[in-house]
C-alpha cells in the first residue's frame, strides 16, 4: 500500500465510532477531520491529506495533535 501524503485525495472509508455508529468519511466532506487508526492522517477541508504521519505512539499523540491544530 502506497502512504499518504499531503496533496492526496482521502481515501472514502467506513468505520464504527465511539458508540457503535458507522461512520463514514464521506459524512464529514467539507470539514477537517483528524483520525487516528495506528497513524494519523489530518484530512482538510477539501478532502486532501495536510499532515500524514505514520508509526505514531499513542501516549500523549492525540493531546499533542490537538495543541499543534489549536483545537483544544
Amino acid at each position: 500500500m502506497t502512504r499518504l501524503e499531503p496533496g492526496d485525495r482521502a481515501p472514502v472509508f467506513t468505520l464504527l465510532d465511539d458508540r457503535g455508529r458507522t461512520v463514514s468519511l464521506t459524512s464529514y466532506k467539507g470539514k477537517t477531520v483528524v483520525g487516528v487508526i495506528r497513524s494519523t492522517f489530518v484530512i482538510g477541508s477539501t478532502g486532501r491529506i495536510e499532515r500524514a504521519m505514520y508509526a505514531v505512539k499513542a501516549t500523549g499523540h492525540i493531546a499533542k495533535l490537538r495543541r499543534d491544530l489549536g483545537i483544544d
